[in-house]
């Protein structure tokens, strides 16, 4: 059938709906004295939205990936439903966000079905995106959150920069690779059983460490230097074919890190909260053991919805029990009132998204569209890692944002951003493929 792939989408979509219908319902159950009964027809709104989006991907993407945007979908539904419960207000803004997201997301597929016109601004790009990296340091406008600078404010406007920064150094990094691939694989040495990129082609390594060093220096975000630079070590495995470049890279990586742990205050004491949490268990190490107390107490089947405390009741003004519930620690809220399982759950649809995303990358024909692909779902995965890892204390706690599911309008935009050029890539590759088969282009099986 020729719509096969956009009606497994569409079906995808409902019981998404009725999820998020059924979350604001149970919610709603549990807080009714406190929230207005307006929720129960979010459901319905947020369906619509959908249904709109899913017309307008038949149209403009039909042989696009059918499973992507209802994943991403039942991601921004979970996050609507955990910020609803958390605040009704956050999550209208919430919304709000959302549909701004679904519109630059059809802005994107709209003006870049030739996307390979990047290609062409890639050095315009990567400048735009340093200097969005660089803004929060600017005076008069840069934020800074718990040490860390991340956020930009220009009068009403605030938003963090290094969402839309890990676009742009993707796009140039799939660009330079795709250029340069064969000089780092012509010439390289074997030493002591080690493969060695040809010493004047060592240079783009060097340059990405030096810049993920930077950031941890200059911005202090330790959680977009270990994504960015995870990335580029994804995007130059796929490029080159050799892992001992990757060992490499992390080799540097590493190094870089310890020296700049050792040197730099703010970076050092983030390590140590990291490892010594007890050492100040009511200031510094309270964040982190706070999360993990939340999701040892949720157990396997969790407490419920808007059963979990998030501040303590009777104290006035309220005491925050489970800090920053709605943005660094939503993932321990989630563990805590849908359990081991539903944190599993969500796990899974990660691994879901980053599966169809390295799918799309196999079926690409061209160098550009493979490493596009294999750098938008490589930085994606590791953005939900960081923060997932963070708050279990597999590494330390940084400021980014978990995908579709953290309150933050710069997150949601920035990926529905980077979700729209997947897609761009997906629509491309599996008409190409259907070709080469001999078939017909609409409705590629999955």
């Amino acid at each position: 059938m020729r719509s096969s792939a956009r009606n497994r989408e569409l079906v995808a979509l409902v019981p998404v709906a009725l999820l998020l219908t059924a979350g604001f319902a149970a919610v709603f159950a549990q807080e009714s004295s406190r929230l207005g009964n307006l929720s129960m027809v979010y459901g319905a709104y947020f369906f619509a939205l959908c249904l709109a989006t899913h017309i307008y991907l038949r149209i403009r993407l039909p042989n696009a990936d059918p499973y992507l945007f209802p994943l991403v979908a039942l991601l921004t539904a979970f996050g609507l439903v955990m910020v609803y419960r958390i605040d009704e207000s956050l999550a209208r803004d919430q919304a709000n966000w959302f549909v701004l997201g679904l519109v630059l997301f059809a802005l994107t597929i709209q003006f870049l079905r030739d996307y390979e016109v990047l290609e062409r601004y890639r050095y315009t790009i990567a400048v735009g995106g340093l200097l969005l990296l660089l803004a929060p340091r600017l005076p008069g406008i840069g934020q800074q959150v718990n040490g860390a600078y991340l956020g930009v404010k220009i009068g009403p406007l605030a938003f963090q920069p290094a969402e839309f920064s890990k676009i742009a150094i993707v796009i140039f990094l799939a660009s330079y690779l795709r250029e340069h691939r064969e000089v780092l694989i012509v010439g390289a040495r074997r030493v002591l059983g080690v493969t060695l990129p040809p010493l004047k082609h060592f240079g783009p390594m060097l340059v990405v460490w030096g810049a993920s060093m930077f950031m941890l220096v200059f911005i202090r975000d330790l959680g977009s230097s270990l994504m960015f630079f995870a990335a580029f070590l994804a995007l130059l495995y796929v490029a080159t074919g050799r892992f001992s470049f990757v060992v490499i890279g992390m080799a540097l990586f590493v190094v870089g890190a310890w020296f700049i742990v050792e040197t730099v205050p703010h970076v050092h004491e983030r390590v140590e909260i990291w490892l010594h949490p007890y050492r100040d268990p009511h200031e510094s190490g309270y964040q982190i053991l706070q999360s993990i107390f939340a999701q040892a107490d949720g157990g396997l089947f969790g407490k419920g919805f808007a059963q979990g405390l998030i501040t303590i009741p009777g104290t006035h003004p309220a005491q925050t029990l489970l800090p920053a519930a709605q943005t660094d620690t939503i993932y321990s809220l989630i563990v805590n009132e849908l359990g081991l399982f539903g944190a599993c759950g969500l796990i899974l649809i990660y691994l879901l998204i980053a599966a169809r995303g390295f799918k799309i990358a196999l079926l690409a024909g061209d160098g550009f569209s493979k490493l596009l692909a294999t750098g938008l779902t490589a930085v994606f995965a590791i953005q939900a890692f960081v923060i997932i890892g963070g708050v279990t204390r597999v590494i330390p706690l940084t400021g980014v944002t978990l995908p579709f599911v953290s309150y933050g309008g710069s997150s949601i935009v920035a990926n529905f951003v980077l979700l729209a050029l997947l897609l761009l890539v997906s629509d491309r590759a599996r008409r190409e493929a259907a070709e080469r088969a001999g078939t017909v282009p609409l409705g590629v099986p999955a």
